[in-house]
């Protein structure tokens, strides 16, 4: 299993071509850049890149969903795009999906697990100025025992 943590300033070019941080490169796709990763709308926002054994995981639950259930969620599988690397690390974003992100220019990338997510870097630190406060990391370090 795959584990990314991490938080990497990038910018988008004019194509929608996004350079992935060569730190999460490996646990996407591996160095020799043959495998395909997954990338989807995400959270608040932001769209997630997924590992194909990450992926396959997601899809196995998604499967295992009633029908309903399914079409409550459809919009997770419709809207993937399967990504390679190319030569130079990067990967095409669809227009669809940086959309959905309100991808312009500068973007960040943050470790997350299991996934990379996708962020517009001015989205991103208007949740993080909100979320990462003494008050809150303070309850996280007690719901973690930590």
């Amino acid at each position: 299993m795959v584990f990314m943590t991490g938080r990497y300033p990038h910018t988008i070019d004019a194509k929608g071509r996004l350079c992935i941080p060569a730190a999460l490169r490996n646990c996407l796709g591996g160095d020799d850049l043959k495998d395909k990763f997954y990338v989807t709308l995400w959270n608040r926002g932001s769209l997630a890149a997924h590992s194909k054994e990450s992926w396959e995981k997601l899809v196995a639950n998604f499967n295992s969903k009633s029908v309903g259930e399914q079409e409550e969620m459809e919009w997770l599988i419709t809207y993937a795009c399967p990504c390679e690397l190319d030569g130079q690390g990067r990967i095409l974003i669809p227009t669809h999906l940086r959309d959905y992100a309100q991808l312009k220019k500068d973007v960040t990338i943050v470790g997350m697990g299991e996934r990379a997510e996708i962020w517009d870097a001015e989205n991103r630190a208007a949740i993080d100025a909100a979320e990462i406060t003494p008050d809150k990391l303070g309850k996280v370090f007690k719901e973690l025992k930590f």
